[in-house]
């Protein structure tokens, strides 16, 4: 299956600026800065492509040498070092590299948000735009809508990776996501040295994909898991969030008092990752409509995350609603000027009522996303 990607690194550039490329592992950052190098070169540019694991690299630019570092930069147009996060302290290189030669054109690229900002930091403040890389989008995929809605099912359980939707065969796509689960999913995770129970962490992943579209209590998940130290829970969900596993979403409130505002939900960036941590990839005729209603709230948040992101929407903010006698909108999307957009995600045919939501927020637009109209929606 192909796509094209909505992103461009040429979009995030401007002279005296570090191009900073976010995302989760194995989603084609690598693919996507080696592209760029590739043009940059047919229109004349001299590149120069380095990966952060480099040890003699990392020497190098440990030592910091200003000299050094402006002759090591001064004959390339472009550099880019992939996995920067690995190398200590580049923050600090790139500053001096860019304050000296603000026509450069600097890409860093990283797995974990935490890592790489802690690296770069308060050096690049004012000096860097930073570009978020997700798994593929449906507005992304080079198909007809016929061809998506025949697709529907295999993104409500594969998911988007590049890999994955590249691939024809479901047994492939399994034995690969499971691999991706096994082998890349926390790694950035565990060289930070934090984690000192992976089965707490892989558990606590398990725990929330069966979760996924309900509040979460962070007191009650470490009582499930046995865990007495309930902020350990929540510092692993902290880092969850920070390598792009998971994303959490809090409860909008106009600081109303028929509202409330207690606990979030998490949602998966990629349904395939989810699947294959609980190993269910049944087709959905199989599933309960209970099972199908949260994959279909995941699949349709993070939909509408990755087209607000591809379109660079920073003022976008993303909630859940919660009202008096457990009543709830799934998404709740604050926009520009605090336009608010409401969605209630149905894979069936039921019909929610949005009177209590929009007694407060009579503004709002509001909308029911279902299979036969998410298309339009999206």
């Amino acid at each position: 299956m192909q796509f094209t990607r909505k992103l461009k690194i040429e979009d995030y550039q401007e002279r005296g600026r570090v191009v900073m490329l976010y995302g989760p592992r194995r989603v084609g950052k690598t693919t996507m800065v080696k592209k760029y190098i590739e043009e940059a070169q047919k229109k004349g540019l001299k590149t120069k492509y380095e990966i952060g694991d480099d040890l003699e690299l990392q020497t190098f630019f440990a030592k910091q040498s200003r000299v050094k570092l402006l002759e090591y930069i001064k004959p390339f147009d472009v550099l880019v070092i992939d996995e920067a996060q690995l190398i200590k302290n580049i923050g600090i290189v790139a500053k001096i590299m860019i304050d000296e030669f603000p026509e450069k054109k600097i890409i860093l690229t990283g797995s974990s948000s935490f890592e790489l900002s802690q690296q770069t930091g308060e050096p690049l403040v004012g000096r860097q735009f930073t570009m978020l890389l997700l798994p593929v989008a449906l507005a992304e995929m080079n198909l007809n809508n016929y061809e998506k809605n025949q697709n529907l099912e295999n993104f409500l359980i594969y998911g988007a990776y590049p890999e994955i939707i590249s691939l024809d065969d479901n047994f492939k796509k399994e034995t690969r996501l499971k691999e991706l689960v096994a082998s890349y999913l926390f790694k950035d995770i565990l060289a930070l040295d934090k984690i000192k129970s992976p089965a707490l962490l892989l558990n606590l992943l398990k725990a929330l994909a069966y979760q996924i579209g309900r509040e979460v209590s962070l007191s009650k998940l470490a009582t499930d898991l046995g865990e007495s130290d309930h902020k350990k829970i929540g510092r692993y969900i902290d880092l969850l969030q920070k390598t792009f596993i998971i994303k959490k979403v809090t409860a909008y409130s106009g600081n109303l008092r028929s509202e409330i505002k207690r606990n979030s939900k998490y949602y998966f960036y990629d349904l395939g990752i989810l699947n294959a941590l609980v190993l269910d990839f049944k087709s959905l005729e199989t599933r309960s409509r209970y099972n199908i209603g949260y994959l279909w709230e995941n699949f349709i948040f993070m939909e509408m995350y990755k087209n607000s992101n591809n379109q660079r929407k920073v003022y976008d903010n993303f909630f859940f609603w919660r009202g008096p006698k457990d009543l709830e909108v799934d998404i709740v999307i604050e926009g520009l000027n605090g336009k608010l957009e409401a969605s209630e995600c149905k894979y069936g045919e039921e019909i929610p009522s949005f009177r209590l939501f929009l007694e407060e927020y009579p503004n709002a637009k509001i909308q029911i996303v279902n299979p036969e109209n998410y298309l339009e929606l999206l």
